[in-house]
């Protein structure tokens, strides 16, 4: 028995060096930690099972047969974050540059079916340089596996994935399909054909940054939801995020317990409203002042900043906030801002996660750029996805609410549950001096005629009570008891059950 312990060790030594020890120390060269150090880092301690260590690829084309490390390339099993369990795979960079074969992709595949039968999230750390070439059509193969196993868990468990080095060609399409996609600064970069490839087909000079790093899909592209720094403080966020989130998609939701008074009042937020109405304010300041402890994860921070989204707690349960911003281009609704708040609006509905909405939203953005680059289909779909959330809804309005963006931001017309307004809440179909300029023609040349026009229009519909009066708006509520009047409607909302119209699958306006 003690020799087979013995050859038990010796084999568990050699697959845990991956590559080597030359490989390992470039990759720490290079700023990066290695896959078993990513998964030590990310999980709780000890807790990590891992499976299928001695896994080696069956190809023999190309001398393959000659060289062949255990692993093959990823490291994959199970472990606990924060006590839950979670199925995880990390590319190991120093085997094959963690490229994907047939074997590999099966073990990818055979931890997602784990996760899907036992209804746990998973997550991916890539770093790879996609298809291994020698593999050919097995390679693509174990491709289409492992993407169809992401459609089938979407929406299911939740899927999260972490570029921390090259990830391209095929390997891009999985974390596409994922709920999260999250990198690290000056590491790690996405894109389906590398700079070379470009250079040849169309001629142009790119750097493997320029072309798909960090700070292109979290300001242009929106592919990537977040990046940091390096990679201790990726898993240290990721690790955070896990809490905000449940199990699966019948679950519900993890309630940790919390100091913070459910009923607290913040004075401060009386005077969080400008006097001027055209001057911003940061509505940021808001979700921090009434979340649980001022404990706020955002996504997408760095891209369509004129809509906030991301997660918090109210009373120790997590809440999705959605949220105009009017520091930026004064919160107004555009493809972006439409599209980032519609895809988490929809993953907070997938798995149960109430949905509080802030609106000070001026109306949609005009111009020819916006109109010709789809802005109509973009704007349903944040429209499709507040309507077809079945989530509690509860929706603040503090100050704008115009035109049709009104109506997009979780109105009661598209089953708002709780719908409040502050005291300096303006709904109208638009600003006040707008609607004179259009109401009374005939005066704009009077300016002092005008402006007695635009006072009585303010006077008239520069508040909440018009919408009140007629059932639009449950409350006008003082600002300093928002928590207060969230966090009791959340309560009451807590059994809330709404079936939609029974149908295969719904036809979003992609």
């Amino acid at each position: 028995m003690k020799d087979v312990i013995e050859e038990l060790e010796r084999r568990r030594s050699i697959a845990a060096l991956g590559g080597g020890k030359h490989r390992i120390e470039a990759q720490h060269k290079r700023g990066k930690l290695t896959a078993r150090e990513r998964i030590e880092l990310l999980m709780d301690e000890n807790s990590f099972e891992e499976f299928d260590m001695y896994v080696e690829h069956r190809c023999t084309d190309f001398g393959m047969e000659k060289n062949k490390i255990p692993g093959d390339g990823v490291v994959t099993g199970w472990g606990t974050i924060n006590g839950r369990v979670v199925y995880i795979f990390a590319k190991d960079f120093t085997v094959f540059g963690g490229s994907l074969s047939e074997t590999h992709a099966q073990k990818i595949t055979k931890i997602q079916d784990m996760a899907l039968r036992n209804r746990a999230p998973i997550i991916g750390l890539f770093d790879a340089g996609g298809a291994r070439i020698q593999e050919g059509v097995a390679a693509l193969g174990g491709y289409g596996e492992v993407f169809l196993r992401n459609v089938l868990a979407s929406g299911v468990v939740p899927q999260i994935s972490v570029i921390m080095g090259p990830c391209a060609g095929g390997d891009v399409y999985s974390p596409a399909m994922t709920d999260f996609i999250f990198m690290v600064k000056d590491t790690s970069y996405m894109f389906v054909t590398g700079p070379d490839v470009v250079k040849t087909v169309t001629n142009e000079e790119v750097t493997a940054e320029e072309l798909g790093g960090s700070e292109v899909h979290t300001t242009k592209s929106s592919i990537a939801d977040n990046a940091y720094e390096n990679d201790v403080e990726c898993l240290l966020q990721m690790r955070r995020l896990m809490d905000f989130l449940p199990s699966n998609n019948r679950s519900g939701v993890p309630v940790l317990k919390t100091k913070d008074d459910p009923e607290r009042e913040e004075a401060s937020l009386d005077t969080l409203i400008p006097d001027n109405p055209n001057k911003p304010y940061d509505m940021k300041e808001l979700i921090v002042k009434v979340a649980d402890e001022g404990d706020f994860f955002e996504i997408q921070e760095s891209f369509a900043q004129n809509i906030i989204v991301g997660f918090g707690r109210m009373n120790g349960y997590p809440i999705g906030f959605v949220a105009n911003q009017p520091m930026f281009l004064a919160g107004v609704l555009d493809s972006d801002a439409s599209r980032k708040a519609a895809r988490f609006v929809r993953f907070c509905d997938c798995f149960s996660i109430p949905v509080v909405t802030f609106v000070d939203v001026p109306g949609f953005l005009p111009g020819t750029a916006q109109e010709y680059g789809g802005l109509i289909k973009h704007g349903a779909k944040l429209l499709f996805a507040f309507s077809e959330a079945t989530v509690p809804k509860v929706t603040v309005i503090t100050r704008k609410a115009y035109g049709g963006a009104y109506d997009v931001m979780s109105s009661k017309h598209i089953r708002g549950d709780v719908n409040y307004a502050w005291p300096s809440a303006e709904i109208a179909v638009m600003g006040p001096k707008g609607a004179a300029e259009i109401l009374y023609r005939e005066d704009r040349g009077d300016a002092e005629k005008l402006a007695q026009r635009i006072a009585e229009y303010e006077a008239r519909f520069a508040n909440p009570f018009i919408a009140a009066e007629r059932g639009y708006i449950d409350e006008v509520i003082k600002p300093r008891a928002t928590r207060g009047r969230i966090c009791r409607s959340l309560n009451m909302l807590r059994d809330k059950t709404v079936e939609n119209p029974w149908k295969k699958h719904d036809n979003i306006p992609l």
